[in-house]
């Protein structure tokens, strides 16, 4: 690496600027940037501006232009080519239906999403197409991508200038950094996939079985000895068999729950935010007074997991005695009187993650998040506007105030605390895009009965 810099370095500033500007032009003109992400050109630039090499204002200028040039590119492309993607034969497969889906989508949150995406590998290469294809305005696209390029070359040039002789461990942490940006996005789509699944199969386990029944081993088994099936099943009666079911629907929640926590650990591990650990632990070392940690240790020891999950129980009791809500699946249990089940299953999990058999967690951090979390949504599914905002602002509250106590006593890492919170939150989120998925599935199929019950009251009165 050094002697590439010092071979750079003697080259005509001028061919250093067009090549520069050609590699971060084509990131997004020609789809570089699925093979090579532009970040390490743009340090490499900052780097160059420290030795004296380039000019910090010129290098700015020339990157925005050429990453702004690029963009333009890709979204010509998107809006020539798109119209002949929907007719070919894929589009066709794709169906009118979801195009006009991502085009709605597009068109209520797409500047957004086009900031965002030019600060995550991968996505600035295709956003701009997907952008052009689905018809958005370019004036609409372009300020939004204007300030995104902005945003990222300065901070990407500026980084490599502070980095200086540091360049090479700040270009590979900040690939790290995008990575894990990338990974922690992908675990958020699966969460509400994982979600939107259970909210149409509220009954997972019985759900795969009927998958699995269709597969053909297990059909010509079941063609043989359905009956000899179907015999013992009545033999074990309806009440083993939703003991047996719900059994194996916690363990399944359990894996994925494993899956989750993995995905969450590799995110912050590669981050590179382990880095700064020592230096936030050594702040908050150097602000302890003996007072301070008597009280700090008193909240956390009040508000530890085991208390919460009983807290979650209790509240979860209440309501199901109230409302009486109750069906034969995992759903229902899991979102009414056995709320504190996922709670259960995440505490064991972050106990193993805490052995370090399977990642290390703070397990504490992990369960009061989720808990926090689970309370605010037991209590707010029926609350008004404002005190669904105030439940959900009092966990938020909870959760960052246990987690910097901990912090404050030395009692966790803050990339242990991230990850703990992130899975926390992902954890509840599977269940609280569950139970909106079937609310929606519920409103959906009874819609239709209304309507008709509606028409004939309506068809009675005017007899």
């Amino acid at each position: 690496m050094h002697e590439l810099l010092s071979s750079v370095q003697h080259l005509p500033s001028w061919l250093i600027y067009v090549v520069a500007a050609l590699v971060v032009a084509a990131e997004t003109a020609v789809i570089v940037g699925l093979v090579a992400p532009g970040e390490a050109t743009l340090l490499l630039v900052g780097f160059l501006a420290y030795t004296g090499t380039l000019r910090l204002g010129p290098a700015l200028l020339v990157m925005i232009l050429a990453a702004t040039v690029g963009d333009a590119v890709a979204f010509r492309a998107g809006r020539r080519y798109g119209p002949r993607l929907r007719a070919s034969r894929w589009g066709a497969r794709v169906g009118p239906h979801r195009w006009a889906r991502a085009d709605a989508m597009v068109a209520r949150m797409g500047g957004r999403g086009v900031f965002t995406a030019r600060w995550v590998a991968f996505a600035r290469t295709l956003v701009p197409r997907l952008a052009g294809a689905a018809g958005m305005p370019y004036r609409r696209f372009a300020p939004w991508n204007l300030a995104g390029v902005i945003t990222w070359v300065g901070a990407s040039v500026l980084a490599g200038r502070l980095a200086g002789e540091s360049y090479q461990t700040v270009s590979r942490l900040l690939g790290q950094a995008t990575g894990a940006f990338l990974a922690l996005v992908a675990a958020l789509v699966a969460v509400v996939l994982a979600g939107r699944w259970l909210g149409r199969n509220p009954d997972p386990v019985r759900a795969l079985l009927k998958r699995a029944a269709r597969l053909p081993p297990v059909r010509w088994l079941s063609a043989r000895y359905g009956l000899l099936f179907f015999l013992l099943s009545m033999r074990f009666g309806p009440t083993w068999a939703l003991l047996a079911n719900l059994t194996a629907g916690v363990g399944l929640l359990f894996l994925v729950a494993l899956a989750v926590a993995g995905t969450m650990r590799a995110a912050v591990r590669h981050s590179g935010l382990a880095l700064v650990d020592g230096v936030i632990g050594g702040w908050f070392a150097a602000r302890r007074t003996p007072d301070a940690v008597e009280v700090t240790q008193f909240a956390v020891s009040v508000l530890r997991g085991s208390v919460l999950i009983v807290l979650v129980a209790v509240v979860a009791a209440v309501q199901a005695w109230r409302h009486r809500p109750w069906q034969a699946d995992l759903l229902s249990v899991v979102g009414t009187i056995g709320a504190f089940v996922p709670l259960v299953v995440l505490a064991v999990v972050t106990e193993l993650a805490a052995d370090g058999r399977v990642a290390h967690f703070s397990t504490q951090s992990a369960v009061v998040t989720a808990s926090l979390c689970m309370l605010a949504w037991l209590l707010s599914r029926e609350a008004r506007w404002p005190v669904a905002v105030a439940l959900w602002t009092t966990a938020v509250a909870g959760v960052v105030g246990i987690g910097g106590a901990r912090l404050y006593l030395g009692l966790s890492t803050a990339s242990g605390t991230v990850a703990a919170v992130l899975l926390g939150a992902a954890w509840t989120a599977v269940f609280m895009v569950a139970w909106a998925t079937r609310d929606r599935a519920l409103a959906a199929g009874n819609a239709p009965g209304r309507r008709r019950r509606g028409r004939r009251g309506d068809h009675l009165a005017d007899r």
